[in-house]
């Protein structure tokens, strides 16, 4: 198979670039635009042409008639091309001069327009004029007729002479024709020029587009026009800002997400050779499985919070919704919790529940309501602390809040709470079941609160406890 060289490839893909487009539309609107113009212009100068050439021949005409009816025929007032005829009432030929000759003046004489004498009864009887060619002649002549009496006889006097004796027509249409072309041209070569001039901030969009890679977003075009590329180029940008955003969170969350399951897989395999490198008693192999059973645990919680982020990073849209009231969710994640809190030592209760309405998927917001149940079990402290649950209404937003009276987050880690995998370890004590976060919850919290339209906010200060509220718009 032969391949298209690069020449002739660059051929073709101008011919179906925008830039070629443009000047074609352009130059052809251009070019009916110059033919109605030309066409005006001369239909205009050629009704100026024959009015002034009828006006002339009426002048003529009338020195004519003035001489007659000496000889029939006004010989001295005749040019070289000119043509008189004289016609009787029955059509006939009275007098002929000029150029014509007998039978071409009898074939002027049909081609008026009415071809009989009727209409020139009179001195004072109506002009006709028309245009002819003569004969096999391509000279056009414009004839102008007039009733006469001549010997007390009706005639009709026919005067004729070249329609355009200077050419005036033919100049007029090639001087409209060249000018024409020449503009066209210099449209063809000015719109080329100016498409492509106007085309080179998409051949810089379409340049860094190919140089950008993934590993490499941090290309931009910064086109300073305000027009309308460089609002394009502009929101390039920003998309830029955002793929490179969203690469550097995807790069963060594969490190982490390795990271959290290194530890884990890497303790199994360090109890399974620990139990195989020889006999151990019973209690060793139990302690063994039971480390390997809870890091398990671990890696599913891990990886089934990995797929529901996965999901609300894909573009998850609410499928289920339906009418809840986020008092009950409270209640249905306090009740399924009771059993956590009871094992860490921490009180969980609830304080005042009045109806508040929400739509939604329930199935999320009850994850997000145990989620956040559940962060404030793990790290209230200990024994001897307590987790209470609320929720509200008001015309605007109902909420729900969860506050638990345990140490407290210092102030320089409460804007990280939600990024994923972070946990503070040195700001909040851990409690039994710590081992199976995995510094995803709160990220899911936000998420599903996002997908609802609503917002989370915390408060909390070293020693004050937290507070975590989530408030969603009332329906």
């Amino acid at each position: 198979m032969t391949q298209t060289s690069p020449p002739r490839r660059d051929r073709i893909a101008f011919f179906y670039s925008i830039r070629f487009r443009l000047v074609l539309w352009f130059t052809a609107i251009l070019a009916l635009v110059l033919a109605a113009f030309s066409a005006f212009v001369y239909y205009n100068q050629s009704q100026a042409i024959r009015g002034d050439a009828l006006f002339q021949m009426e002048r003529r005409m009338d020195l004519v008639i003035g001489s007659l009816p000496a000889s029939k025929g006004p010989s001295d007032l005749l040019g070289d091309d000119d043509i008189f005829l004289l016609l009787g009432s029955d059509g006939g030929v009275l007098a002929s001069q000029g150029t014509a000759s007998e039978q071409e003046a009898l074939d002027i004489a049909r081609s008026a327009e009415p071809n009989t004498t009727d209409h020139f009864s009179s001195r004072e009887g109506p002009v006709t004029s028309w245009v002819a060619e003569r004969g096999s002649s391509e000279t056009h002549y414009i004839f102008v007729a007039r009733g006469v009496v001549i010997d007390g006889q009706p005639a009709a006097a026919i005067l004729g002479s070249p329609f355009d004796p200077y050419g005036l027509y033919e100049s007029l249409l090639l001087t409209l024709l060249a000018g024409s072309l020449l503009t066209l041209a210099v449209a063809i070569g000015g719109g080329l020029w100016l498409a492509d001039r106007a085309m080179r901030p998409v051949q810089a969009i379409t340049q860094a587009a190919r140089e950008i890679s993934e590993t490499d977003l941090s290309r931009r075009l910064n086109l300073k026009s305000r027009d309308e590329l460089g609002e394009l180029a502009r929101t390039f940008d920003a998309m830029l800002d955002r793929l490179e955003a969203a690469f550097a969170r995807q790069r963060q969350f594969v490190a982490d997400a390795s990271h959290e399951l290194r530890t884990p897989l890497t303790i199994v395999n360090l109890e399974a050779d620990r139990a195989l490198a020889g006999r151990r008693t019973p209690q060793d192999y139990q302690q063994a499985l039971g480390t390997i059973r809870s890091e398990n645990q671990y890696m599913t919680n891990l990886v089934t919070d990995l797929l529901v982020l996965a999901r609300m990073d894909s573009g998850q849209k609410i499928t289920r919704k339906e009418s809840l009231d986020l008092g009950e969710l409270a209640v249905d994640a306090v009740e399924r919790l009771l059993g956590l809190a009871e094992r860490n030592g921490i009180e969980l209760e609830t304080g005042a529940l009045p109806e508040a309405p929400l739509e939604g998927d329930r199935q999320m917001l009850l994850q997000m309501v145990s989620n956040l149940v559940e962060n404030g079990i793990k790290y209230a402290g200990g024994a001897g602390r307590s987790v209470r649950v609320e929720t509200g209404a008001d015309p605007d937003f109902v909420w729900l809040t969860v506050a638990d009276n345990g140490p407290g987050i210092a102030s320089e880690h409460l804007q990280h709470l939600f990024d994923r995998f972070y946990q503070v370890d040195k700001a909040r004590t851990r409690g039994e079941d710590a081992a199976s976060g995995s510094g995803l919850g709160l990220s899911i919290v936000q998420s599903i609160a996002r997908l609802h339209g609503g917002e989370v906010r915390v408060e909390s200060a070293p020693g004050e406890g937290t507070v975590f509220q989530v408030r969603f718009p009332s329906d």
